[in-house]
C-alpha cells in the first residue's frame, strides 16, 4: 500500500493532493502485471477504468479493416492513459498492447468518477492531458498530410528520443527501443520504406542501428530536415 501511495504521490495528476487523499486512492488503486505483447484492451470493450504506467510500455494501436495497424501512441512510466472511456463511459476507442513485462496502476471508474468530482484541481489536470492527447492526434494526422517520408520519420525519431523512459544521466546514448515495423506503423508507411532511409543515415552517421533499437548521434541533423519541410 505504501508505495502505491508513494508512486500516486509522485504523479504530476496527483502530487499536490493531501496526504488523507492521497491514502483514499491507494485503497481504491490496484497494480496489473502484462507480459510482452499482451493486450490491456481492445478497441470496443467498455471504458471502466483509467491506468498509468508503473513499469514497461504500452502501444495504442488502431487497425483498419484489411489489418493494417495504425500506432497512434506510446504511454511510458509516469503516464496514464484510457482516460476518455473512463470520463464519458464509452466504449474503448483503440487497442493498448504491452510491449514489454508491464506494470500498470489501474483506478476504476466506479471509484474514480466520484473522487475527481471532489478535487476539482485533479479535473484540471485530466483535462490537460486530454488536451495534449488531442494535440498530438491533430499534429500526426498534418504530418501524415503535409510531410514527406523523410520529415515524418525524422521528426518521430526526434520525439522519440526525448521520450526514452530508460535513459538516464548516466547513459545519455541509451537507444530508442522499437521496431521498423512498429515505427512504420506511426509514420503511416512500410517497414522496407522506413528500414532503407534508416540505413541511409546510419551511412551517414545521423543515427546507429542496434537490434531492435536506435541510437540518435546527430540531433541536429533531424531537426534541419524537419525544418526544411516545413
Amino acid at each position: 500500500m505504501q508505495d502505491v501511495r508513494r508512486i500516486l504521490g509522485e504523479h504530476f495528476m496527483l502530487k499536490h493532493l493531501p496526504p488523507s487523499d492521497l491514502d483514499s486512492l491507494a485503497h481504491m488503486a490496484s497494480t496489473r502485471l502484462y507480459k510482452a505483447g499482451e493486450p490491456v484492451f481492445l478497441k470496443g470493450d467498455p471504458g471502466n477504468a483509467m491506468m498509468a504506467v508503473l513499469k514497461g510500455r504500452v502501444r495504442i494501436c488502431s487497425y483498419s479493416i484489411e489489418g493494417r495497424e495504425v500506432v497512434l501512441n506510446f504511454i511510458i512510466p509516469g503516464e496514464v492513459f484510457g482516460e476518455i472511456a473512463l470520463i464519458d463511459g464509452g466504449e474503448r476507442t483503440a487497442d493498448a498492447f504491452a510491449m514489454e513485462p508491464t506494470e500498470l496502476l489501474v483506478l476504476s471508474r466506479r471509484d474514480f468518477l466520484p473522487f475527481l468530482a471532489r478535487n476539482p484541481e485533479v479535473c484540471i489536470r485530466l483535462l490537460e492531458v486530454m488536451c495534449r492527447r488531442l494535440r498530438w492526434t491533430s499534429q500526426q494526422l498534418e504530418d501524415v498530410n503535409f510531410l514527406d517520408l523523410r520529415a515524418r520519420l525524422a521528426k518521430r525519431l526526434i520525439y522519440l528520443w526525448d521520450h526514452r523512459s530508460d535513459a538516464t544521466d548516466d547513459s545519455k546514448r541509451c537507444g530508442v527501443r522499437i521496431q521498423q515495423h512498429t515505427l512504420a506503423a506511426m509514420i503511416g508507411t512500410s517497414r522496407e520504406a522506413v528500414n532503407k532511409q534508416l540505413r541511409s543515415w546510419e551511412v551517414e552517421g545521423v543515427i546507429d542501428l542496434g537490434r531492435g533499437s536506435i541510437t540518435v548521434l546527430d540531433r541536429s541533423r533531424l531537426e534541419r530536415i524537419v525544418r526544411q519541410a516545413l
